[in-house]
């Protein structure tokens, strides 16, 4: 059968792939964004500045000096993050990353879906729609996908194995052996697996399986507890696997973003350290809007990694603000492994 070798909970979000001069771009869209989620209701820019008395609490936190050091321990993080994943080089990987309407439209999103084909497709859009796109994105865009079109392996079997093991264990998840294509009509598996492969995994991943999770989405969002039956789920399908293959299981997204919320952080990064994923559940689910729903791709793995005995490692958390509304991308780099 098969061995879960090592987990891992990484960030993906602008901050670690932008200069920190350059902030400043997602900046200012943070200020039209008529939509900041905190506290569980939504905010124009001036009225969170205000209420979260931004001047005084933000102001120090957003000069160029503390973003480039903020900036710096990141990148710090993600080469350890790097470092012990080719060190340990697992035989398969497992990975939980949610879609931005980069390849479901707004006509079909899962809740949950396993892409189980020969190749994982990533690249960046054509010209045509790369100078369309927003000026923030373009910046994130070649840390998310390589200057040239590529094809990482995929690994059938695990991945027709899951969806037969996960249906059991009362999961009903899509079945995907095609990506569908993006909206500008070209195929990539979304950026949060891209960064992953780029920035962590070095362009050189094993076969992987990409578990899609719809956690931005309403109305078919899963729940803080759905995740972490999920993640267990994921456990006793990877470990059923007739293979003696080494396997990572490997969450992209997090934490608390548009508007970093550092309390909501405290509270799962207590749920990791402690091993103990139920802890989740003081957070509800309004916690889980917008970009901080990202993190309920960590939950699966948080549930999956409680249990089995791994050593947890917290490289680093480093909330990074761009705004006097403490906008921006909490980033955390996790790693559980013998």
């Amino acid at each position: 059968m098969a061995e879960i070798v090592l987990g891992m909970a990484s960030s993906h979000g602008p901050t670690l792939s932008t200069p920190p001069d350059l902030w400043s771009v997602r900046a200012a869209d943070d200020m039209r964004n008529p939509e900041l989620h905190f506290r569980g209701k939504v905010w124009t820019y001036e009225p969170l500045v205000k209420e979260r008395n931004g001047e005084r609490v933000f102001g120090p936190k957003i000069t160029i000096e503390e973003r480039t050091a903020r900036f710096n321990r990141c990148q710090k993080a993600l080469d350890e993050m790097a470092r012990v994943f080719a060190e340990v080089r697992p035989d398969a990987v497992v990975m939980v990353g949610n879609d931005q309407m980069e390849m479901f439209w707004d006509g079909l999103v899962p809740a949950f879906a396993v892409y189980w084909g020969k190749e994982i497709a990533n690249r960046q859009p054509p010209p045509e729609q790369f100078d369309k796109m927003p000026p923030g994105i373009k910046l994130s865009m070649p840390a998310n996908a390589p200057p040239e079109p590529t094809a990482y392996p995929g690994e059938p079997d695990l991945g027709a194995h899951l969806l037969k093991a996960l249906q059991g264990e009362g999961f009903d998840v899509a079945s995907m052996t095609k990506i569908p294509p993006h909206r500008g009509g070209y195929v990539t598996i979304p950026h949060a697996f891209g960064f992953i492969f780029r920035r962590i995994m070095r362009d050189d991943p094993p076969p992987t399986v990409p578990v899609v999770e719809n956690t931005f989405y309403p109305p078919n969002q899963p729940t803080v507890d759905r995740c972490i039956n999920f993640g267990k789920a994921l456990v006793a399908a990877i470990k059923s696997w007739p293979s003696n293959k080494r396997v990572a299981i490997v969450g992209s997204g997090g934490l608390s973003h548009f508007v970093i919320d550092e309390d909501i952080d405290a509270i799962i990064l207590d749920a990791i350290k402690s091993g103990d994923p139920q802890k989740l559940k003081k957070l509800s689910e309004a916690d889980f809007q917008s970009g901080t729903s990202e993190t309920k791709n960590w939950i699966p793995v948080i549930g999956a990694m409680a249990g089995l005995g791994l050593n947890i490692n917290v490289v680093d958390y480093v909330p990074c603000y761009r705004t006097l509304a403490g906008t921006g991308t909490a980033n955390c780099f996790v790693y559980w492994r013998k």
